[in-house]
């Protein structure tokens, strides 16, 4: 038995505890295998609004087709309140724990870099759906163990219903932009203020990088108009001064290293000689074409400009078929995937059941996604936007057609 193990064997067979606002996340023990959940807070589960709001993200989080994005399943209790999430397969830490694991994470750029990518990609993705995640706080925030992969899991926006904001989210209030603790507009400013706080969060014990500081102190202004306007424009914002002192750094010892070289050269040649001035020979003068009215476009020459435009309605015309041909062949196989578990036979199956098909069939939509998406030569981000669209459009249709749900919230077959 490891160190994890027994540390577990005294907190009731859970480890790597967290507490969110929504609930408790920890690892528990389960017939020899080691499963993630979320226990739901129970004084939650008495607040109608908060039941409403869970119940629906929990139906939005199949269609979040992210790799940044832990999905999960919802357990019901016998009066079909959510009273558990089982998360997806796979080891996470929150970011709080996983510093403790690693202080000194925060000190290597290159780590520093590809969290700062990875949350402001899915969070600019979630933002173009209109869902905000509120709070980025250190007990919010995963990384996946085995290849350090930042992930989200709840999302703030979910929850504005919600009378008591800062009761709601207790300590990690702090990482919520003002104008959300006092009902106010919720958009990509708040996104931003959040991640700013996150990042000011996880530097409090050591020295924050130069290129961090003027962007993380603009992103968390009071006021929402002196942020950035979106999570991009934070990200860029960093990139741009790295780049600069980078660009400076280099600069600098170009410098030295030819002041080296010419000092080098200077005393290796120490006398001078004297060089005898050569008048050079007249230079003969050459017809110019161009002053007898010759166009060079007869002889097939293009402007710059012009070949630019047409390189740009060329490249705009291939996306324009790209997607045409993503939108029809994902569209058919989309329907196909879906077919096997919006029917007749499976949704009067148990939720258990129906919750396990569900995940086999995200990660099957998934693996279309992608290979559509390459055949059709179709970027990644913008795949994954039609494809979202998709299966929201036929899920909502596929749901229509079966009729209503039973207890436990699965889709029941319309009764004739």
């Amino acid at each position: 038995m490891n160190y994890e193990e027994m540390l577990a064997a005294r907190q009731g067979g859970k480890k790597q505890h967290s507490r969110i606002c929504i609930g408790d996340y920890y690892r528990e023990q389960t017939d020899g295998k080691w499963h993630s959940v979320v226990d739901i807070h129970n004084s939650l589960n008495a607040n109608i609004s908060f039941s409403k709001a869970l119940r629906a993200e929990c139906d939005a989080n199949l269609t979040i087709l992210d790799s940044h994005q832990i999905h999960f399943s919802p357990v019901c209790d016998a009066r079909g309140d959510v009273v558990r999430l089982d998360l997806e397969q796979g080891n996470y830490l929150s970011f709080s724990q996983f510093l403790e694991d690693n202080p000194s994470i925060v000190a290597n750029k290159l780590f520093l870099r590809q969290l700062l990518s990875a949350l402001a990609d899915v969070t600019t993705r979630l933002n173009a759906r209109g869902i905000y995640h509120v709070c980025f706080s250190p007990s919010s925030v995963f990384i996946r163990k085995g290849d350090n992969l930042p992930m989200v899991l709840s999302h703030g926006s979910y929850y504005m219903s919600m009378s008591d904001l800062p009761q709601f989210y207790a300590a990690d209030a702090r990482f919520v932009a003002p104008e959300v603790l006092s009902h106010g507009t919720v958009d990509c400013r708040c996104d931003v203020y959040s991640l700013g706080k996150f990042f000011e969060a996880i530097f409090e014990t050591t020295e924050m990088p130069r290129e961090f500081r003027p962007s993380i102190q603009k992103a968390t202004q009071a006021i929402p108009e002196d942020r950035y306007a979106s999570v991009a424009d934070f990200q860029k914002s960093i990139l741009r001064r790295q780049n600069v002192f980078r660009s400076v750094l280099t600069a600098g010892i170009a410098l030295a290293i030819a002041a080296l070289v010419v000092g080098i050269y200077f005393e290796s040649f120490p006398e001078t000689l004297d060089i005898e001035y050569v008048k050079p020979a007249p230079r003969q003068a050459t017809d110019d074409l161009l002053d007898d009215g010759f166009d060079p476009s007869e002889l097939g020459v293009v402007s710059a400009d012009s070949a630019i435009d047409v390189d740009w309605e060329s490249e705009r015309a291939f996306e324009a078929k790209a997607e045409e041909i993503f939108r029809k062949k994902y569209e058919t196989e989309a329907n196909r995937v879906l077919s096997k578990i919006y029917n007749k036979n499976y949704m009067s199956n148990s939720e258990k059941r129906f919750m396990a098909e569900s995940k086999s069939t995200i990660e099957e939509l998934m693996q279309l996604q992608q290979q559509l998406g390459e055949e059709s030569g179709l970027n990644s981000t913008r795949a994954q936007l039609i494809a979202t669209e998709i299966i929201e459009r036929l899920t909502e249709q596929k749901k229509k057609e079966m009729g209503g749900t039973n207890k436990n919230g699965v889709q029941l077959p319309e009764k004739k």
